[in-house]
């Protein structure tokens, strides 16, 4: 996984795209208002697909790119911008 291709990249960009909309504007899971926050989002988000199939497992043989399994992908971006979210706001309500 650390030598991805091109267009593996894309896969993981898109994915990230995907879950970030539907968790900035669908769901209204903000930090604060803005571009910066869904652009933030999309970079936590890619990470989180990356890291997905080595972290959930390798799901769905037809759903995959080489090295990336879609399911676990879209899982991953969806923890880690989920997890990134509520640490943020905990740590701001504690401020």
């Amino acid at each position: 996984m650390l030598g991805i291709n091109f267009l593996g990249f894309l896969i993981l960009l898109i994915i990230s795209i995907i879950v970030s909309i539907l968790l900035h504007f669908v769901f209204n899971s903000l930090v604060r208002e803005g571009f910066e926050s869904f652009v933030s989002k999309v970079v936590i988000g890619w990470i989180g697909a990356w890291l997905g199939s080595p972290v959930f497992g390798h799901w769905f043989e037809g759903l995959a790119y080489n090295d990336i399994y879609i399911i676990p992908a879209i899982l991953g971006s969806f923890a880690l911008i989920i997890l990134m979210v509520d640490l943020v706001k905990t740590v701001k309500t504690a401020e």
